[in-house]
């Protein structure tokens, strides 16, 4: 990989790959720093990557980060205080993206990274299967069983659209 395809890579792929680890860590410094991780490690490993695997090595190795931050931050389980004036309130448009949000943090890591990574990033399960180390019938498997969770949570009578 060159200078230049690493360049378009980090143009391309950054977005996405943030999205991704934002939307499970839901933490938008510490998804910062993973993305940051996941670029320096592709830029360490350019001569080794394949361009037409760029994207494939940055999802596992950012999802990889993420699976140890979780780790770590279970650990260590700092709680932070904060007075009423400082809290950061994010308002939504409306109760669908909070139901659906609401959704998906009733998942467990692994069903909320297969969830965001075949509906949300378009991966087919092979792929996803490289990223998070698993077998093609375990993701089809996992993923069936989020799906489910997730429509029991939302066509119950308080959460019906």
């Amino acid at each position: 990989m060159t200078e230049r395809e690493y360049n378009q890579c980090v143009d391309q792929y950054a977005d996405n790959v943030y999205r991704f680890i934002v939307k499970n860590l839901r933490h938008e410094e510490d998804a910062k720093d993973i993305v940051q991780t996941a670029f320096e490690k592709l830029w360490r490993n350019r001569e080794t990557v394949e361009n037409g695997k760029s994207k494939s090595f940055l999802f596992t190795v950012a999802y990889n980060q993420m699976i140890d931050h979780i780790r770590k931050v279970k650990r260590i389980s700092l709680r932070e205080e904060f007075d009423d004036e400082v809290k950061i309130v994010h308002q939504t448009n409306s109760n669908t993206k909070k139901i659906l949000m609401d959704a998906l943090n009733l998942l467990n890591e692994t069903q909320r990274s297969l969830v965001m990574l075949k509906d949300y990033e378009g991966y087919n399960y092979e792929q996803i299967g490289e990223i998070m180390g698993l077998n093609t019938s375990q993701v089809k498997v996992y993923l069936h069983r989020a799906r489910l969770a997730l429509r029991n949570y939302l066509v119950s009578p308080e959460n019906v659209l």
